[in-house]
């Protein structure tokens, strides 16, 4: 069993909350807009960081390619910000990255659990400044095994 915390839109504010929340978690993913490397620094202190590059990150950051890719347990996983295609919604995550099992992405700011055919598509929502009316969050997944269970939490 492996507990990823799910992280995006930071924007250069990484709220407290954040440490209780990822609490006893393996692996941290932070799907883009991350607007500083102090962000990831003291992310890694709770866990082991993977990170991609968002809209508002600064282009070629060697720390922060467009997507990263990996299997946990027996779980292809695929993340990147979601800017690259638009306005991105579930189903064209899923049509756009065929072989990930669960599909990880950011940029609209709205928490999101979609899952067809066996697949889920996870939006952590965004955990930095409050904007769009909408709630700081951030996301738990446990994989265990072929059993994928997601937990969005608020948090201020």
């Amino acid at each position: 069993m492996i507990k990823l915390g799910l992280i995006s839109d930071t924007h250069g504010l990484l709220r407290a909350a954040v440490h209780s929340a990822f609490t006893g978690v393996d692996v941290i993913l932070h799907a883009g807009d991350v607007c500083g490397d102090d962000i990831l620094a003291e992310l890694s202190i709770i866990a082991p960081v993977h990170a991609v590059a968002g809209n508002c990150d600064t282009p070629g950051d060697p720390n922060l390619p467009p997507s990263f890719e990996q299997t946990f347990e027996n779980i292809r996983l695929h993340m990147s910000h979601g800017h690259e295609l638009g306005r991105p919604k579930p189903e064209q995550l899923l049509q756009q990255y065929p072989n990930a099992d669960v599909i990880v992405y950011g940029h609209t700011h709205r928490q999101l659990i979609f899952e067809a055919a066996g697949r889920i598509v996870v939006n952590p929502g965004a955990a930095g400044a409050r904007r769009f009316d909408l709630a700081p969050s951030v996301a738990v997944m446990t994989i265990d095994g072929s059993r994928v269970t997601v937990e969005l939490i608020e948090i201020e």
